[in-house]
């Protein structure tokens, strides 16, 4: 498990097609005024459907970083309908309107991301990003880092370990404009 819509298996990461979660970092205005952690609960979800469970996915292709899309089932759970049923992702309708039943059920009954007012996790993102292409230079966000073992990988505005990394460009480390940037140079995916 990746985050909320986002799993690796045999080393395969594969986006959950037709989905989009909370990211890690992302909180909601949850009950009586505290922030609910939205993107680490469905992380956990997700994780905990795949927990000793065989994962099968069919392909849908793969996205323009290179990811395999993939309907996904842990045992004989559809785990893309699941994440979308218990509110703990959005019916990505920009892409597919597979979910859009799943969504609006789970917004009727109020569950996980509809408690409340989440902003939907593709808003989320463009303001992170817009936020930190402010300051990174030449509105470049994407942090390219090499980790202590050289492995190179990069990291997205709304990250787990975005803030906390800084960029050494006399080490080798970069910014990235974009994602494809990054992977055609040879960097990877953070995992987080």
């Amino acid at each position: 498990m990746i985050d909320g819509d986002t799993i690796e298996i045999s080393g395969i990461r594969v986006r959950l097609e037709g989905i989009d979660a909370p990211e890690l970092r992302q909180s909601c205005p949850g009950v009586q005024n505290n922030d609910w952690p939205a993107g680490r609960r469905a992380a956990s979800a997700l994780g905990a459907m795949a927990a000793g469970r065989r994962v099968i996915c069919k392909s849908h292709g793969t996205d323009k970083y290179g990811r395999m899309l993939g309907v996904c089932w842990a045992g004989p759970r559809e785990v893309n309908r699941a994440i979308v049923q218990q509110g703990l992702a959005w019916a990505f309708v920009r892409y597919s309107k597979t979910y859009v039943a799943d969504e609006a059920a789970a917004r009727a009954t109020k569950r996980g991301i509809w408690q409340a007012s989440c902003q939907p996790a593709w808003l989320y993102r463009n303001a992170q990003w817009s936020s930190e292409a402010e300051r990174a230079p030449k509105g470049c966000a994407i942090k390219g880092n090499i980790s202590t073992g050289g492995r190179r990988v990069y990291h997205m505005p709304w990250g787990r370990w975005y803030a906390k990394t800084k960029i050494e460009p006399d080490k080798g480390e970069r910014w990235f404009c974009n994602e494809r940037e990054a992977l055609d140079a040879g960097w990877r995916p953070s995992g987080v």
